[in-house]
């Protein structure tokens, strides 16, 4: 797949708020730096380093002339002592030695650049140099008809040597400037990321730590937002479960009536029919009121699977169903476990119901956390509908052979409950012929 330019550099950019952050901040500075680095060597730097250079190619081209005036021992050594006294300069003849044929570049170009220009322009005579050989000199060298002659120079007669240290300063500036935008940012980002957690824990059920809104006023501004969200979320299921314990009390009160009226009548078939009417009714709103009371309120728990998962399967084998588990001892998960276990408790009842053999693998995910695969024999359902099987009151019966007590909530509150604690729970084609049910939880 070809990428275009934008999505390249997008690609690029970092997917972290504080990565973002810091690369607003610190890309325009690191962009200014380099800016005025590079006006401060081309306009400035450069400019005195080629009138250094020019002025100590003159004092080289008057020593080179000097000697040829004069190319006496005495006129020699006259030249030499008003150049150490004058220019700082050290002259020596060397009679018979030819100029080096190496050269050693100096690491930056333009200084070399200079000093070769300058005495190209100022000696008519073959000469060498070597910026590179004393830390402190520059070693020139002329050809002249008595020798080669040899001058060596301060350095910052040729170069402005100072130019390292505004370099250094522009990276101590940057390093600085990065350092306290790193402080900056990730104390605001910290604030997100707690509201984040807040939010995570909330939703899952998990009764965190207090959070106190603080950092930046937009922040603090979402963060009581969330706590005002969330104070009228708790209120409304501490209404929903007040409710739902007067509802369940007010109907199983008549039908406790009615179940003692049907055990004191005298056997027959119809008294017969009415027992598993009320049964099925009972049944129903049983499921009725587990669906609507989702999490109840109920704290999350580390629970060890095995233990749970067996106590589901043994309640499905009671039922007829040949069960069989894989579940690794020591396999532990975050979960509410009354609801958890009703949850489950549908998936393998549900399975039981429509295959006649049934298979549950708990196991840990490559992505981190914990699924649960529940597997049946049965006839499935088709692909196209796996979604809609989710959908309360929905029993699919074209599909799937009809469970005479349920009321199609069995999947629904199996879902509900593992969205609840941060999972979720999904459908896929079983290998043993039928459907597989897929519980996803986080780690």
């Amino acid at each position: 797949m070809t990428l275009t330019a934008p999505s390249f550099f997008k690609r690029l950019l970092p997917k972290t708020l504080f990565g973002r952050s810091l690369l607003i901040i610190v890309l325009p500075v690191a962009i200014m730096q380099i800016a005025v680095t590079w006006v401060f060597f081309d306009e400035n730097w450069n400019s005195v380093n080629s009138r250094l250079s020019e002025g100590l190619a003159g004092d080289v081209a008057w020593a080179v002339a000097t000697l040829q005036d004069d190319p006496s021992p005495a006129g020699l050594d006259l030249l030499s002592k008003r150049a150490e006294h004058s220019l700082s300069l050290s002259i020596v003849l060397q009679p018979g030695r030819t100029l080096p044929t190496g050269h050693r570049a100096s690491l930056i170009a333009s200084i070399d650049r200079a000093l070769q220009t300058a005495l190209s322009e100022r000696l008519d005579a073959p000469f060498w140099f070597d910026t590179t050989r004393y830390p402190a000199f520059v070693d020139i060298r002329v050809l002249t008809p008595q020798g080669m002659l040899r001058i060596i120079a301060p350095r910052d007669r040729a170069f402005a040597t100072q130019g390292h240290i505004f370099i250094l300063w522009m990276v101590v500036a940057t390093l600085l400037l990065t350092t306290v935008a790193i402080l900056f940012i990730r104390n605001q980002v910290r604030a997100i990321e707690r509201l984040a957690d807040a939010a995570d824990a909330f939703g899952k059920g998990v009764e965190g730590p207090a959070f106190k809104p603080y950092g930046a006023r937009e922040v603090r501004l979402a963060a009581h937002a969330f706590l005002s969200m969330k104070a009228r979320i708790q209120r409304h299921i501490d209404q929903r479960t007040t409710l739902l314990a007067s509802v369940s009390h007010d109907l199983r009160t008549p039908l406790t009536r009615l179940k003692l009226e049907l055990a004191l009548a005298e056997p027959d078939s119809r008294v017969e029919a009415m027992k598993r009417d009320l049964a099925e009714m009972e049944h129903m709103i049983d499921e009725y009121l587990a669906f609507a009371r989702g999490e109840g309120g109920e704290a999350v728990e580390s629970v060890g699977l095995r233990t749970l998962i067996e106590e589901v399967a043994e309640g499905a084998a009671r039922a007829g169903a040949l069960v069989s588990i894989e579940v690794d001892q020591a396999l532990i998960a975050q979960v509410r476990p009354n609801s958890f276990k009703r949850a489950l408790s549908n998936l393998v009842m549900n399975a039981a119901v429509h295959g006649e053999h049934v298979t549950v693998l708990a196991r840990l995910r490559s992505k981190g956390g914990v699924e649960i695969l529940v597997d049946d024999d049965g006839p499935g359902i088709p692909v196209e509908r796996y979604e809609e099987a989710f959908r309360p009151f929905n029993r699919l019966d074209e599909a799937r052979n009809q469970n005479e007590k349920g009321v199609g909530l069995g999947l629904a509150i199996a879902r509900d409950v593992a969205r609840g604690m941060g999972g979720d729970v999904t459908l896929d084609r079983s290998p043993l012929g039928g459907l597989r049910a897929t519980v996803q939880l986080p780690g």
